[in-house]
C-alpha cells in the first residue's frame, strides 16, 4: 500500500534537491579555499596582485609597487568568524511568477545559497522573515543542521496563504529590526522585490551596521507584456485590479520603460543607502548570476560606504 508523503516530506526532499544542486553548480563555478557569499576586507595581510580599476587605494602596496614600476595591492584574508544575517520579504507581491520559478521560491533559493556559502568556515546563520502579518526572527547558528532547519521554517511562511491588509508591508519594520540587531558587525543578505515605498531610510541604517547585499528578486513579466489581448492584473499587495488592452503597442512600450525605470531607479537607491546590489530573475539561470557576481566582487572588491 502506497504512502503519501506529508507536506513537511515534501518539503524536506526539495530543499534536499536545491542543497545538492546549488552547493554543486557553484563549487564548479567558484574557486578559492573561502568561498563566503561576500567576503569582508579582513585584517591579515595576504597575496600582492597588479592594480585594477574600482580597486581600494588604501590597498596599494608601495614597497612592490616601487620595486616593479606598476601600481600593485594587497589582498587580505577575509575574516573566518562571520556572522551572516538574512533578511527575506515575502510578502504577498512575493507569490507571483511566470517562469519556472515564483519570485517566493527564488528568494528561498537565494537564502539557500547564502547559507552553504557561509556556513563552511563555521560562520554562523540567522534570518529575520518579514510577512505581510509578522516578522519571524530566527537565531544566527552555525552548521548544516541548523541550515537546513532554518530553510526548512522559512519554507513555511508561504505569501499565498496570507491575506494581507491593503497597504500594510513590515519589510521596512524588518529592515529597522535588521540594523538594531545587537550582534557584532557582519554581513547582511536583503532579499525583497523592493515593490514598496519607504526602504531607502532603513536600509541606510543597515549598511552603517553590516556590509549589505541587496539582492531584489524580478519576474519578466513585470518588465515586458506579451500580446494577450485584454487582461486582469490583480495587485497582491493590496487588491487593486487594474484592466489592460496588450494588444497596444503604446500600452506594451510604456509598460516596459516602465519596469526599466523602475529597475534603475531601485539600483540607485540601493547603491546611495551604501549595498551592493543584484538583481535575479526567475526567467534566468539565478545560480550563474549569483557565481559571476561574486566572482566579480572579490576581484574588484572595495568597501562601499553610505553617500
Amino acid at each position: 500500500m502506497a504512502t503519501t508523503k506529508s507536506a513537511d516530506d515534501r518539503t524536506r526532499e526539495i530543499l534536499r534537491r536545491l542543497e545538492l544542486d546549488v552547493e554543486r553548480r557553484l563549487d564548479g563555478l567558484l574557486q578559492g579555499d573561502y568561498r563566503g557569499l561576500v567576503s569582508g576586507l579582513g585584517s591579515e595581510p595576504g597575496d600582492t596582485r597588479g592594480y585594477r580599476p574600482g580597486d581600494d587605494v588604501r590597498r596599494m602596496d608601495w614597497n612592490v609597487t616601487a620595486r616593479t614600476g606598476e601600481p600593485h595591492v594587497r589582498d587580505t584574508v577575509a575574516d573566518r568568524e562571520l556572522e551572516t544575517s538574512v533578511l527575506v520579504d515575502l510578502s504577498p507581491s512575493l507569490d507571483f511568477g511566470t517562469s519556472t520559478l515564483r519570485k517566493a521560491d527564488l528568494a528561498i533559493a537565494v537564502v539557500a545559497a547564502t547559507g552553504i556559502l557561509t556556513e563552511r568556515s563555521g560562520n554562523r546563520l540567522g534570518a529575520i522573515v518579514a510577512t505581510a502579518n509578522e516578522i519571524h526572527e530566527l537565531r544566527a547558528r552555525s552548521g548544516r543542521r541548523h541550515l537546513m532547519a532554518l530553510l526548512q521554517r522559512i519554507a513555511t511562511y508561504d505569501p499565498a496563504s496570507v491575506v494581507a491588509h491593503p497597504h500594510q508591508t513590515l519589510f521596512c519594520d524588518a529592515l529597522h529590526r535588521l540594523a538594531a540587531t545587537r550582534h557584532r558587525t557582519g554581513l547582511a543578505v536583503v532579499i525583497s522585490d523592493l515593490l514598496r515605498s519607504g526602504w531607502d531610510d532603513p536600509l541606510r541604517a543597515v549598511t552603517q551596521r553590516h556590509e549589505t547585499l541587496m539582492v531584489e528578486v524580478v519576474d519578466p513579466r513585470e518588465l515586458t507584456l506579451p500580446n494577450v489581448g485584454i487582461i486582469e492584473l490583480r495587485d497582491r499587495q493590496t487588491g487593486t485590479v487594474t484592466e489592460i488592452d496588450t494588444r497596444s503597442d503604446k500600452v506594451r512600450a510604456r509598460y516596459e520603460e516602465a519596469g526599466r525605470d523602475r529597475l534603475a531607479d531601485h539600483a540607485q537607491r540601493v547603491r546611495r543607502a551604501g549595498a551592493d546590489h543584484l538583481v535575479l530573475r526567475t526567467d534566468r539561470d539565478w545560480v550563474i548570476d549569483l557565481a559571476r557576481f561574486v566572482d566579480h566582487r572579490r576581484r574588484s572588491h572595495r568597501p562601499r560606504r553610505p553617500r
